[in-house]
């Protein structure tokens, strides 16, 4: 007995708003069908492996969060080429009046 139906698949289809013909219904219920049985067996053969996202060990490789001083304003606004209120002043590249 198939695990899923060609009903099945024609609902799964208007639920996902899929335009398939009876060809496809057909063609699509024997692949999801096949599909299922795959993943029954590896679900009887691997029931006893914990669940991994990765086959080798990983640790967090991160370093450490450590603060360090940034810059001061003046020190970040030395060398620009025009400064205004402790920004970096830059040319307009929108209209004038907006």
């Amino acid at each position: 007995m198939p695990a899923i139906s060609r009903d099945e698949v024609a609902h799964l289809a208007r639920l996902s708003r899929l335009a398939l013909t009876d060809a496809e219904l057909d063609q699509f219920a024997g692949q999801l069908d096949s599909i299922l049985s795959h993943v029954q067996t590896i679900t009887e053969v691997a029931a006893d492996v914990p669940a991994t996202a990765s086959p080798n060990p990983t640790t967090n490789v991160t370093r450490p969060d450590v603060v360090t001083p940034g810059l001061t304003p003046e020190q970040a606004l030395d060398q620009a080429p025009a400064v205004e209120e402790q920004r970096f002043l830059v040319p307009q590249i929108l209209g004038e009046g907006e």
